[in-house]
């Protein structure tokens, strides 16, 4: 079958940056693909940038529109320059993008980088805004990597993402479940902005602090946490119903990010439980994500969990959600379902994804 060269393009809530890779896939049989990382670089914010991005929401309507358009040329500027240094020849650009807004409860999400500056910068078909369709169809538009999990790593039981928000996706029953257990990088990097860092490193600050068994408990009663699945967060999520509770803490920053590392473990040690049906043992669990390379966070879910916690090598730690929706995008192209109803909850299963430039040659 034909191999397509695609370049992923991701950036997360926990706004490291962006995220590129250059990605071969090839399908080996209905719903199987093989794939290869030729090449991949994350392109650090700015603080214009960061704040830029961060403050977004807050911002009226033509701050919001220049801010997609230019961001989608910031876009494609950086992967034209990217395939340049890497001597690489492209079919294909997936881009995630970045969220804005993310409340599928009010029929709404958003993710800028205006696919047709990207088209416009690189020359290379494009295609871009894998979520709103899921969510106009009642869908929770999130995780949607459940089905690169499926299709890429069948190998594993359940694959698991700790990025600015923790998802999870297992088979269950010949269907492919996805969700978003809680928060993760985005709190933890909030204390370590606390320290001067832009994240704790290695989970060396988490290491020398404590648990805070007042704040954990209150944690832990969440609500959110009691939902059954399908299930997702936004970063709007956090301020209205999560740091408050860290804000007010007493205890001590070490402190509070042990704690939150506790948190953060024991959520995902319970799910891995319940999508178990309550016995582990035996479970093979991929991890990814900029939580992966967290010490302090792993041990503490290898204490949570019976589970094997399997940790790649660091290129796919690093550019699994790239690769995911470098994925995406060819199925889209292919008009093949790319985003499951059991996954997201929606009324329909959808081809999802907004096409710019010339596809013919595809």
């Amino acid at each position: 079958m034909r191999k397509y060269n695609i370049v992923g393009v991701m950036s997360g809530t926990s706004m490291d940056g962006l995220d590129i890779a250059h990605c071969t896939l090839e399908e080996q049989e209905e719903g199987k693909w093989s794939y290869s990382i030729n090449a991949a670089t994350t392109i650090s914010y700015g603080e214009k940038w960061r704040l830029r991005l961060s403050k977004l929401r807050h911002q009226n309507s033509m701050v919001f529109h220049k801010t997609d358009r230019f961001y989608g040329q910031f876009i494609g500027e950086n992967i034209k320059q990217f395939l340049s240094d890497n001597n690489l020849e492209a079919d294909l650009v997936s881009s995630h993008g970045h969220t804005v807004f993310h409340q599928p409860e009010n029929n709404i999400t958003v993710q800028i980088g205006d696919g047709n500056g990207i088209y416009a910068y690189t020359g290379i078909p494009t295609v871009t805004n894998f979520r709103a369709l899921d969510v106009i169809f009642g869908g929770e538009g999130a995780p949607l990597v459940g089905v690169a999990d499926q299709m890429l790593f069948g190998e594993y039981d359940m694959c698991l993402n700790l990025g600015g928000f923790a998802n999870i996706s297992a088979d269950i029953n010949g269907n492919r479940v996805a969700y978003d257990v809680g928060p993760c990088n985005i709190i933890l990097n909030r204390i370590a902005r606390e320290f001067g860092q832009e994240y704790d490193n290695s989970g060396e600050i988490a290491e020398k602090g404590a648990i805070d068994y007042d704040l954990l408990s209150e944690l832990n009663e969440i609500e959110f946490y009691s939902y059954e699945p399908p299930k997702s967060l936004g970063r709007e999520w956090i301020s209205s119903n999560f740091w408050g509770y860290v804000r007010n803490s007493i205890a001590k920053k070490e402190d509070k990010m042990k704690t939150l590392v506790d948190h953060i473990a024991q959520q995902v040690g319970n799910n891995i439980e319940d999508l178990s049906g309550g016995d582990a043992n035996g479970k093979r669990i991929l991890i990814t994500g900029g939580g992966a390379f967290n010490n302090t966070l792993i041990s503490h879910i290898r204490t949570h969990t019976d589970a094997e916690v399997i940790v790649p090598e660091d290129q796919l730690v690093d550019y699994k959600e790239a690769l995911a929706f470098a994925l995406l995008g060819i199925l889209r192209v292919q008009n093949k379902t790319n985003v499951f109803k059991v996954a997201t909850g929606a009324k329909e299963s959808t081809v999802s994804g907004s096409l710019y430039g010339d596809f013919s040659k595809i």
